[in-house]
């Protein structure tokens, strides 16, 4: 296996998921670049700590209507998930639709929203922003609820248009308001009591935790309305098969995928490759997967330029690091901890700040948040009790039949964390810090000892680096 088949490959696992283990990469690499971005776009039956072990040692995780339990239940997916572009695009989506807590006071029902991107959200973009324009927490998180016929409410109208879909520029005042006409009598309501209802969905029947898409026709504007320069007696579901044939829906969607994908700024470099994914969006009748696919397989993703071209969001950086240290791969208690953890970070899971989610790139970075985000993972990667830390060093000591210098330690530890490439000074500072205790030998180490913890030191050193801290 070359060096570059393995950089190009972690290149590839850090931006469709979080990461990957030295023993991952080898399995992946094994199987080709090609094959594997195809694997990662069409996710199979996921194998991810299933449900039922989870409720058994966290009760907190049954209902799942506390903020902290459902992003912790989240973050369990993320950990340990086998499918990661699929909890990937589900990030995605989250940040694109954002739908929060802060107003609808029940997580369960941004779960079941989190849940519908993990279904959809490789497929159509008009099926996505059916279903998304029938979700409860959408319907309350932008009052659709209060979207009357001859009293319309613009907010979810006005929102699909400008953060979802096309961008401002690209509607008028007038299309907002048909828009909006057009979801009239769009609404939820609680279930009913029945019994298959009471014992699949909820424990509560009458509760909130209930709430479903209703349709009510008497409360549905079917008059004649022109919205983007067509007329008809629209309603929800023609105003979304419009909106999903405009080019700057396809510009729209393929510009926000690259910046999460690709890199944070499109530079004259990266705009063909914008046209191209434009083009896949409408050949392949609006798959995410194809424009996808036709980013993954670009030039411009494979190159140098391409790489640490993104700052990691919070919850990229959190779940990269815990699944290469190999921590909670079993529940554990005080899981609930790390969603407040994304919170410090500026990435509260479920939580985002306005519909216009959370600014990325170089705004995930202030202060505060850098030291949290540095001391959060150099406390994963230095701590040597971590199982996926001891397969780090067994397979270090493997690879070494006698002592290590600090240059091969060094090196040898960037590609153990994901084949991390670092600029000549960020390595002679991380050399410079390996050689104060001389060369290190890992014969005969015992968990825990003073070669080991060196090893650590050496990790913990990477994780602050300015390369680790983006994708």
């Amino acid at each position: 296996m070359s060096k570059h088949d393995m950089t190009l490959m972690a290149h590839l696992l850090r931006r469709a998921g979080f990461g990957a283990t030295p023993d991952e990469l080898e399995i992946y690499v094994a199987r080709g670049y090609e094959a594997m971005a195809e694997e990662l776009l069409n996710p199979g039956t996921d194998h991810a700590m299933p449900d039922d072990i989870i409720r058994r040692y966290h009760v907190d995780q049954s209902e799942l209507r506390q903020l902290d339990s459902a992003g912790a239940y989240w973050l369990y997916r993320m950990f340990t998930t086998q499918c990661p572009l699929q909890e990937k695009i589900a990030l995605f989506w989250h940040g694109l639709f954002a739908t929060g807590y802060t107003k609808l006071n029940q997580a369960r029902a941004l779960l079941n929203q989190i849940d519908m991107f993990r279904r959809l959200g490789l497929g159509r973009f008009d099926t996505l922003l059916l279903e998304l324009s029938k979700d409860p927490a959408m319907l309350l998180w932008l009052d659709n609820q209060d979207n009357h016929k001859g009293a319309i409410n613009e907010n979810y109208g006005r929102e699909l248009l400008e953060l979802f879909s096309m961008g401002i520029g690209n509607y008028s005042e007038d299309d907002v308001k048909e828009a909006a006409r057009a979801f009239t009598g769009w609404t939820l309501k609680n279930a009913e009591y029945m019994a298959v209802r009471a014992s699949k969905d909820s424990i509560w029947p009458y509760g909130r935790i209930n709430w479903h898409f209703e349709f009510r026709e008497d409360d549905h504007d079917d008059s004649e309305k022109t919205f983007l320069g067509e007329s008809g007696q629209f309603n929800g579901e023609q105003i979304i098969d419009i909106i999903a044939r405009q080019e700057a829906t396809a510009r729209f969607i393929s510009t926000r995928l690259f910046q999460f994908f690709a890199a944070d700024e499109i530079d004259a470099d990266g705009e063909p490759v914008v046209e191209a994914m434009m083009q896949s969006y409408f050949d392949s009748g609006y798959e995410i997967r194809a424009v996808l696919r036709t980013l993954f397989n670009s030039d411009y993703f494979k190159s140098e330029q391409a790489r640490y071209a993104r700052v990691k969001g919070p919850v990229e950086l959190l779940v990269g690091g815990i699944r290469l240290a190999g921590s909670y791969r079993r529940p554990t208690l005080g899981a609930n901890q790390l969603a407040f953890q994304t919170f410090f970070m500026g990435q509260g899971l479920l939580v985002p700040p306005t519909v216009e989610g959370w600014h990325e790139g170089m705004e995930w970075i202030d202060s505060g948040a850098l030291v949290e985000r540095i001391n959060f993972v150099a406390k994963e990667l230095g701590d040597v009790s971590k199982p996926g830390i001891r397969d780090l060093i067994i397979r270090l000591d493997s690879d070494n039949n006698g002592p290590i210098s600090p240059e091969q330690l060094v090196d040898q530890c960037l590609e153990l964390v994901g084949h991390l490439e670092v600029d000549a000074e960020t390595r002679d500072a991380l050399i410079e810090y390996a050689a104060q205790e001389g060369e290190l030998n890992l014969q005969g180490h015992q968990p825990g000892d003073v070669a080991e913890v060196r090893v650590g030191n050496v990790l913990r050193m990477i994780a602050s680096t300015r390369e680790y801290q983006l994708a």
